[in-house]
């Protein structure tokens, strides 16, 4: 009975529990992915961090920035546009007198001549002021020799005048006895008769020999003459080439003081001396005949003389306006024009034979006591010029694909806008379409 009162569980109760062997190995099979999830839990927090910790600061850095950027700008402007053409070179006179050594007429002239007395540098002379002197002593003892060479010839030839005048007077009296013996001889064949045969034959061999005598003597007296006036000739040339010897010699003298022939500056030239340097000619340098000493030159008369590139030639025409200054006094500016451009071209000795320029010379117009010779200098010379034009700046300007195009400002954007450009000179640009005046631009 108790075991009815009590039954125990009976196997149909528990069914479930048949499955039991699969119930314990499903929860570990049910715990992978957890882990997963876990895992990119820990990698999507990670990554969020990241940006909010890295990327997202360093991506508004960069957009403040970007936002922080400030373009530099120019305004569009309309106005005068000219085109320039620089010329380098050197200053100059138009109006000058070149100043050398002189060249020696004297064949044994000595090569060098020493410089006694020199003016200043820069110092202003009058025409018919000296200069400069060389020292004459040498040539001064020379002519003392050649003087006295002369005074001998002199005396030679009144000496072969004398001598002539004995060979004359012998020549005179040797035809005087040949006409005396020729008459002796006829008078005494006169007597002729009353001599023999041999007598008168003999008489008349002694008339024809006297009287050939004679006739030749006759015929030395013009001979005689002529080498007499031959004789003197040559004495007297050789008088006159000691004489022409004498006045070279002293022009020679005359020219060893210098005179200035206009009025100007005086500039000195540049000489060599020992070691190869190159200094002003000073007081005391020895002279070579034909040496540039100096050069006078007329203040009012400057210019500026440079080259220019064969290429460039074309566009210069005389009398074009320039602008000039001096790199020596760079807040100097002066107004010149094109004076004068070479017909050739000519090559540097520093360049390339194949690189030629183009002589040009270009007035100065005013007078500034600051500008002398050879000093460097620039000219800007106007070959192009528009009274009017619209005109952006040359870094304002972009190009792709050959096309021509600004930024312009509209609002906080800039806008790209394609133009249409004329002439150029070194800063503008003319602007024939595409942009109007007042409108702003980002520049490079």
């Amino acid at each position: 009975m108790s075991a009815l009162k009590n039954p125990t569980p009976s196997p149909v109760q528990q069914p479930p529990q048949r499955v039991a062997p699969v119930t314990p190995v499903e929860p570990p099979s049910q715990g992978l992915p957890w882990k997963g999830l876990l895992v990119l839990a820990v990698i999507g927090a990670g990554a969020f961090s990241a940006y909010q910790f890295y990327y997202k600061p360093a991506q508004e850095a960069a957009a403040q920035k970007a936002a922080a950027i400030v373009y530099r700008t120019a305004k569009v402007t309309a106005g005068s546009f000219e085109r320039t053409i620089r010329v380098s070179g050197t200053t100059g006179a138009r109006l000058f007198a070149n100043i050398t050594a002189p060249r020696l007429r004297g064949f044994e002239s000595r090569s060098q001549m020493e410089l006694l007395k020199l003016v200043k540098n820069g110092s202003w002379v009058k025409q018919g002021d000296v200069l400069a002197e060389i020292d004459p002593g040498y040539l001064v003892d020379h002519v003392d020799d050649i003087k006295a060479t002369i005074g001998q010839s002199e005396l030679d030839v009144s000496k072969r005048v004398a001598e002539q005048g004995v060979e004359t007077e012998n020549l005179a009296q040797t035809l005087r006895v040949a006409k005396a013996s020729v008459d002796k001889a006829r008078l005494d064949n006169q007597a002729a008769e009353v001599r023999t045969e041999v007598e008168r034959e003999l008489l008349k061999l002694s008339y024809d020999e006297s009287q050939a005598k004679y006739k030749q003597s006759e015929l030395d007296v013009p001979q005689r003459k002529l080498i007499h006036e031959a004789e003197l000739k040559i004495l007297g040339f050789t008088k006159e080439r000691h004489i022409r010897h004498r006045d070279r010699h002293v022009n020679d003298i005359k020219a060893y003081t210098i005179i200035a022939p206009m009025e100007g500056m005086v500039v000195m030239s540049n000489t060599f001396r020992g070691g190869g340097e190159s200094q002003q000619v000073q007081q005391g340098d020895q002279l070579n005949p034909g040496q540039p000493l100096a050069k006078i030159v007329n203040p009012s008369s400057m210019q500026v003389e440079g080259n220019i590139n064969q290429a460039e030639s074309t566009e210069l025409r005389i009398g074009q306006r320039a602008t000039v200054g001096l790199d020596a006094f760079p807040e100097i500016r002066m107004k010149g024009k094109v004076y004068s451009q070479g017909a050739l071209a000519t090559g540097g000795r520093s360049q390339s034979y194949y690189i030629r320029n183009i002589p040009v010379k270009l007035s100065i117009e005013g007078l500034d006591p600051r500008i002398i010779p050879d000093l460097s200098a620039w000219a800007d010379v106007v070959v192009e010029e528009q009274p009017k034009a619209t005109l952006v700046p040359v870094n304002a300007v972009h190009r792709d694909n050959g096309k021509t195009f600004v930024f312009v400002k509209q609002g906080p954007q800039w806008a790209k806008r394609e133009v249409a450009l004329g002439s150029a000179n070194n800063t503008h640009y003319v602007v024939r379409s595409g942009v109007n005046e007042g409108d702003e631009l980002r520049l490079q």
